[in-house]
């Protein structure tokens, strides 16, 4: 049983190398951005306030953030990935920004 579960991990984990190393990092993104407006959608409606849109983040922008809600996290890559965030402003609005972060560039040969 654990052999079997270790192949399917190793086969797993192949095929998500090999979708980060085609470029599917950006597709793998989008779809983590698509659930993540989904369920801030979901988290709108139930707080009783409108969905946020998502804005591209521009340097200098003034960001009122009061409470984060949700972080799509950046993935484990050594470039510049994109990222994002929801959160409330002072005023009680929801807000998600885009924008992007050096990626979590770990050593493979260390």
């Amino acid at each position: 049983m654990k052999v079997l579960q270790l192949m399917t991990f190793a086969g797993m984990l192949a095929m998500s190398l090999n979708v980060f190393a085609e470029g599917g990092g950006d597709r793998t993104f989008e779809r983590a951005l698509s659930a993540n407006t989904k369920a801030m959608e979901q988290y709108a409606a139930n707080q009783g306030k409108p969905a946020p849109q998502v804005k591209d983040y521009e340097y200098g922008m003034k960001l009122d953030v009061a409470k984060v809600v949700s972080v799509v996290r950046p993935q484990v890559a050594c470039a510049v990935v994109p990222a994002a965030m929801t959160y409330e402003d002072s005023k009680g609005q929801l807000n998600t920004i885009r924008y992007t972060v050096a990626g979590d560039c770990r050593n493979r040969g260390s």
